[in-house]
């Protein structure tokens, strides 16, 4: 494996010449090149970060180049890969990234202390850990994170930003329980609160200072003094989405009085130092491909294969993932992989079912643990050759009766929901009462917390379970489960609380 060792004599540059081709073999190791002068380790590293873990960096200063390290090859193609469609900017400067020769990192930490510190930071972010106190970290904008809740200021709004573009880009870091927007000054602004500081620190270090189409909506994010927002109404200028209940309150003012107050108390923290845009996305339709901002109609092109990643592999099987990811769209097949039995590739019918997919179930829990999900850099999704035994690791469910989509127009569309605790049950047949499935549903090894038949049809229910992650699990055991009668229950998720 081709190492690289920095040397102190600041003669790096020499080892990198033959850099310059486009696209050599891939690696976890990225060049980029034709860096602005003054920019920070922080600000190439942000560049990485939507992708995965960043797990190393060099900065060579007088060339204007740098070298990132990814923690997965991956990640790595998958940056690659985007940024191929989408020329990344800092400092509205258009850069360069290609894969380098070098396989892997080998950094002097004497000589490339601010960058390590820089990256401990981050990396104490992503690991959810306590921030690092104490690290002499200049530039890196990590302070340790007080509140979950992100102050977020549009600039130069030529496009309107709405509450769902927001929510599509600000979930990549961590499930979203809640969003405020209001314009104050004439300008557009929002509060957004996280179910963890950690997830706002990571999306505030990830996503200030860029641009959400190219050139114009500029995020400015902050910290807000507040930590819990209490939201009123869920329509077009707030939504709480853990309380999918409460009224739309059409024409009432969104912005709580007490948050108002708190409004006027909170200086403007967000100074503009020269826009950066590590991110600059050309318009809708290549957004949506890149999977930064979904948004509602703009078909994902053909990007239909998703990469699922930190799945338990003692439990995970071809079929479950079949399941959970057949709420949102028909799989044609799924390929545990072989090698890293933790990951697995599934292909969808189309690029709107893998962003649907990827926005519902990146960072839900499945067997106890946090599953990624991305768009992959295949097609299709490969079988096996005939006659050779994978141990049914992949498995093709091209022909299968239990694809939710397949009729135009089926009523599935309309109840495409994000995973909850609150199950909505159909096909169930008149023999079977309440402590039937209040008792199947507990063997699932959940609590079963509420139960209603619906009034005006016996065949549906609503069933609750304790947690988001107890109702993922009984969905995945229980949906087609054979009740008697020939009738086989139905399981999706609800919007509705019981």
């Amino acid at each position: 494996m081709s190492s690289m060792v920095v040397t102190a004599n600041g003669n790096d540059s020499k080892k990198f010449k033959g850099e310059d081709k486009m696209d050599g073999a891939p690696s976890r190791v990225l060049h980029i090149r034709k860096l602005p002068g003054e920019v920070t380790e922080t600000e190439v590293i942000a560049l990485g970060l939507p992708f995965g873990k960043v797990t190393n960096i060099l900065m060579l200063k007088g060339k204007n180049q740098a070298f990132l390290e990814l923690a997965t090859e991956e990640a790595a193609i998958t940056m690659v890969n985007y940024y191929s469609a989408v020329t990344p900017h800092l400092r509205n400067q258009p850069i360069y990234i290609q894969y380098s020769n070098h396989k892997e990192l080998k950094t002097d930490n004497t000589l490339n202390q601010r960058a390590q510190a820089v990256l401990q930071a981050v990396t104490a972010v992503q690991t959810a850990n306590t921030p690092l106190s104490g690290t002499a970290v200049s530039e890196s904008a990590v302070t340790p994170a007080q509140s979950p809740v992100l102050r977020i200021i549009i600039d130069n709004m030529y496009y309107p930003v709405t509450l769902d573009v927001l929510h599509q880009i600000f979930s990549k870091f961590g499930a979203v329980l809640k969003i405020i927007t209001f314009t104050k000054n004439n300008q557009f602004q929002a509060l957004l609160q996280y179910g963890d500081p950690v997830n706002a620190q990571q999306a505030k270090l990830a996503l200030d200072g860029q641009n959400i189409y190219n050139a114009c909506c500029t995020l400015r994010i902050d910290f807000s003094k507040l930590v819990n927002l209490n939201v009123k109404y869920n329509n077009d200028k707030s939504r709480d989405y853990t309380r999918p209940d409460l009224p739309s309150g059409d024409g009432q003012p969104a912005l709580d009085p007490a948050i108002a107050a708190a409004f006027a108390k909170e200086t403007s923290l967000l100074a503009v130092p020269g826009a950066l845009s590590p991110l600059a996305i050309p318009n809708a339709a290549a957004a949506a491909a890149a999977g930064r901002v979904g948004l509602p109609g703009v078909s994902a092109g053909g990007n239909t294969v998703l990469l699922v990643s930190n799945l338990n592999e003692e439990m995970v099987t071809p079929q479950s993932l079949f399941t959970l990811f057949g709420v949102y769209g028909d799989v044609q097949r799924v390929k545990i992989l072989y090698n890293k039995k933790d990951s697995a590739l599934i292909q969808m019918a189309d690029g709107n079912q893998s962003q649907l997919a990827m926005n519902h179930l990146n960072g839900q829990k499945m067997y106890g643990k946090i599953i990624r999900v991305t768009l992959s850099k295949h097609q299709t999704v490969q079988l096996p050759r005939e006659g050779l035994d994978d141990q049914g690791l992949t498995k093709d469910f091209g022909n299968s009766p239990l694809h939710r989509f397949k009729k135009p127009g089926s009523k599935n569309f309309q109840n495409i929901f994000p995973p909850s605790a609150t199950l909505h049950l159909s096909n169930i047949p008149p023999s079977v009462a309440e402590e039937d499935l209040r008792t199947l549903f507990a063997n699932t090894g959940g609590t079963v917390k509420a139960f209603k038949f619906f009034q005006r049809d016996h065949k549906m229910a609503l069933l609750q379970m304790a947690t988001v992650e107890e109702a993922i699990q009984a969905l995945i055991d229980l949906h087609n489960y054979n009740l008697g009668e020939n009738h086989h229950l139905r399981v999706s998720f609800s919007k509705s609380t019981i």
